[in-house]
């Protein structure tokens, strides 16, 4: 894989695990589960790490939740592209209400490769924590 390839890796994130998959770049790429790994920081470096040693541009992309933008931030960090996307604007299946980490990840790598996601708006860590937001009543 040279300079030219790009590699489209969904990440379905919880609080303990990360679900990782690859979609090669170009259309009819090979879309594969690359594995799950632990939601350490040290862990995302090392396949971050691993995934960068074959030379291409990473796209990296998650579903909004609880887990917050830490990894988002991280990856950013690392020097590669990542998005957060909308959950609600996901396009799925009729009858597709099946939770499953590895499907989920493998989704979004395809999904993300064929620009069907839509990102949401990351705040920077200035913005005020929870605790600060005044309530609108």
């Amino acid at each position: 894989m040279g300079k030219d390839s790009e590699l489209f890796v969904g990440l379905d994130a919880s609080k303990l695990k990360i679900s990782v998959a690859v979609a090669e770049g170009e259309r009819s790429g090979e879309i594969r589960f690359f594995g799950d790994i632990s939601g350490e920081p040290a862990s995302v470096a090392s396949m971050v790490g691993k995934l960068a040693k074959r030379g291409a541009k990473l796209h990296f992309c998650y579903e909004a939740g609880p887990t917050g933008y830490d990894l988002y931030r991280q990856i950013l960090e690392l020097g590669h592209h990542c998005e957060v996307v909308a959950p609600s604007l996901i396009p799925k299946l009729a009858g597709d209400r099946v939770k499953a980490n590895r499907r989920d990840a493998v989704s979004l790598a395809r999904l993300h490769r064929a620009g069907k996601l839509t990102a949401v708006w990351v705040p920077d860590q200035t913005a005020l924590p929870p605790e600060n937001w005044i309530a609108l009543s």
